[in-house]
C-alpha cells in the first residue's frame, strides 16, 4: 500500500456523518462544518465537537481504527485492536448525553505500547510471541485510562522486549508486529523502543499514545517522528504491569 502523507480518513468519514476532504486537505466538513483533519486535531477540538454533538466517540473510533487499516500494512505501528472499543465509546456517548463526563479524556481514543497490560481482549507481548495469550488484569496505568473515560483503542508495536532482547536488536522490529517504519521517508529507521507509540501519534492514528522508556525509548522517537513526548521522573507513573527492564529507570509517559 502506498502510504499518503496528508490524511485521508477523516473525522466522520466512515459513519453516516457527511464529511468532506477540504483543499488543500487541511480539514474537513462535518455537517457543512470545517474541522481540523485526524493528523492536526487537538483535545480542545475534539472535546468541543463531543460536547456541540458534531461527532460522538463511536465516530471517533471509527474514524480512527479507519485510518489504522488504512496505513498499517505499511507502517505495522499497531499490533492490536481492541475489540470493545466501540461499546466502550457507546457508553462514552451515553454518559455524556445524560450530562455526565469523567474527565477531559472522556471518550477520546488513545494507543498505548504493547507492554503496558490490560485486562481485556488484547495481548500484552513486549512483541514476543512468548507472551501470547497470557492473561493478567489492567495495569495501573490502564485502569487510570479507563476511569478518565479513555477510550483504549489499541496497542502499539515496538522493538521487541523494549529493546532488551539482545545488544544488537533491530528499532521497531518484533516478532510479533514486524517492522514498524517511520511516515516520514519510505523505509525510515523510527527508533525505538516506542517505535509504533512514536508513528502512531504522528500520522494521527490517535489523539495520542503512550509510550515507555528505560533509556532514550520515548524521546528518541519523539525527536524522529516530529512529536513532542514526555519522559516523567522515575516514579511518578505507575509500572504496574508493564513489563519491566530496569526498576530505577523504567517510566512510562505521553507521545
Amino acid at each position: 500500500m502506498r502510504l499518503s502523507f496528508l490524511p485521508v480518513a477523516v473525522l466522520g468519514a466512515v459513519t453516516a456523518v457527511s464529511a468532506l476532504t477540504i483543499p488543500p486537505y487541511t480539514g474537513t466538513l462535518i455537517k457543512g462544518k470545517q474541522f481540523p483533519s485526524l493528523l492536526d486535531v487537538d483535545l480542545e477540538e475534539l472535546v468541543a465537537g463531543l460536547e456541540s454533538g458534531l461527532f460522538t466517540s463511536v465516530d471517533l473510533v471509527k474514524a480512527y481504527t479507519a485510518r489504522i487499516i488504512e496505513v498499517n500494512s505499511t507502517l505495522h505501528a499497531v499490533t492490536e485492536l481492541n475489540p470493545d472499543a466501540l461499546a466502550i465509546a457507546a457508553t462514552a456517548d451515553g454518559l455524556r448525553a445524560n450530562g455526565t463526563t469523567l474527565g477531559p479524556l472522556h471518550g477520546i481514543p488513545i494507543l498505548i505500547k504493547n507492554n503496558i497490560a490490560t485486562g481485556d481482549k488484547m495481548n500484552n507481548t513486549a512483541g514476543s510471541f512468548a507472551l501470547y495469550g497470557a492473561k493478567q488484569p489492567d495495569s495501573t496505568l490502564a485502569k487510570k485510562l479507563r476511569a478518565a473515560g479513555v477510550v483504549i483503542l489499541g496497542k502499539t508495536n515496538l522493538s521487541q522486549w523494549a529493546n532488551y532482547r539482545s545488544s544488537n536488536s533491530t528499532n521497531g522490529w518484533s516478532a510479533y508486529g514486524g517492522q514498524v517504519t517511520a511516515a516520514y521517508y519510505p523505509g525510515q529507521d523510527p527508533s525505538g523502543s516506542s517505535s509504533g507509540s512514536g508513528v502512531a501519534s504522528s500520522i494521527g492514528l490517535a489523539l495520542a499514545t503512550l509510550g515507555s522508556e528505560t533509556s532514550g525509548s520515548i524521546l528518541s522517537p519523539s525527536d524522529v517522528n516530529n512529536l513532542v513526548g514526555i519522559k516523567p521522573t522515575v516514579g511518578l507513573t505507575s509500572r504496574h504491569l508493564v513489563i519491566p527492564i530496569s526498576e530505577h529507570q523504567d517510566t512510562v509517559g505521553p507521545m
